[in-house]
């Protein structure tokens, strides 16, 4: 199982980014999805996520902000950031919790992330 993210740039302060992360692989199901990101310097937390049945949890930072949203289809989740703040600049990672063909239980997996950067 893989998870590939895109979708990161560098933009400028109240500018958007729509990042987006595919899972591949021998896949049964896919249970919750969602977006880390770590700053340097900074530990890795939680942006936002997202269950199988579309319920959201977002930190607080970026309430209102961004939306998570997923094609259950296309094994893809993507995040919708707007009115970006310096402060978002991270890189960020996708996550998943994955069944798959291969040990036929549940694991976490991580995409490579990206880097978002955002000037003032």
């Amino acid at each position: 199982v893989q998870l590939q993210a895109s979708g990161g740039g560098l933009v400028q302060a109240g500018g958007f980014l729509r990042l987006s992360c595919a899972t591949s692989g021998s896949i049964i199901s896919i249970n919750s999805m969602g977006w880390y990101r770590q700053a340097p310097g900074k530990q890795r937390e939680l942006v936002t996520h997202i269950n199988r049945s579309g319920s959201t949890t977002y930190a607080d930072s970026v309430k209102g902000r961004v939306t998570i949203s997923r094609a259950n289809a296309e094994n893809t989740v993507y995040l919708q950031m707007n009115s970006l703040k310096p402060e978002d600049t991270a890189v960020y990672y996708c996550n998943a919790e994955v069944l798959g063909s291969s040990y036929l239980q549940w694991r976490e997996y991580w995409g490579q992330g990206t880097q978002v950067t955002v000037s003032s």
